[in-house]
């Protein structure tokens, strides 16, 4: 219960702030979700002229009223889909958002059957193997009985 309240109060408090996003962008938002077309950088590592005219272009829309969905379709309509800073999250653009997932889920799946073949190759033979087999050697009997002679003096 305690759980779905906390995800109840985050949407409740999430999706007005990602609204007011979309509909009030600021410059500073778009800057890291755009590529400079000459630099191949976002705009906010450049600061080319090409760099200069797309944020003065961004300012005029974000005056002008405009949401980020409608000046992000300007943008690539005027530069192309290499404008944006991320590759799209459908068609041919979704693999690079899941080829990395994919890795690293199965490269802990890997870790973890290599881990667990470890583990297991380390336990003990069970009764009746050669002392190869489980991990025990015999003793030397005068190992054994300076051993027992050892443990006598603790009783």
């Amino acid at each position: 219960m305690r759980v779905a309240s906390i995800l109840l109060a985050a949407l409740a408090l999430g999706v007005p702030a990602a609204l007011a996003s979309e509909s009030h962008p600021t410059l500073s938002e778009l800057e890291g979700e755009v590529m400079c077309p000459t630099c191949e950088v976002p705009l906010d590592q450049s600061s080319s002229p090409a760099a200069n005219r797309i944020r003065a272009f961004i300012v005029q829309r974000i005056q002008a009223g405009d949401t980020r969905s409608e000046i992000m379709d300007r943008l690539v309509a005027q530069f192309g889909a290499g404008i944006r800073a991320a590759p799209p999250r459908s068609g041919f653009g979704l693999l690079a958002w899941l080829l990395p997932l994919a890795a690293l889920l199965g490269g802990g799946a890997v870790v973890g059957m290599l881990a667990w073949r470890w583990s297991r190759s380390r336990e003990p033979a069970l009764d009746g193997g050669t002392p190869e087999q489980n991990g025990r050697a015999p003793l030397d009997p005068e190992v054994e009985r300076r051993l027992d002679e050892e443990l006598a003096r603790f009783e």
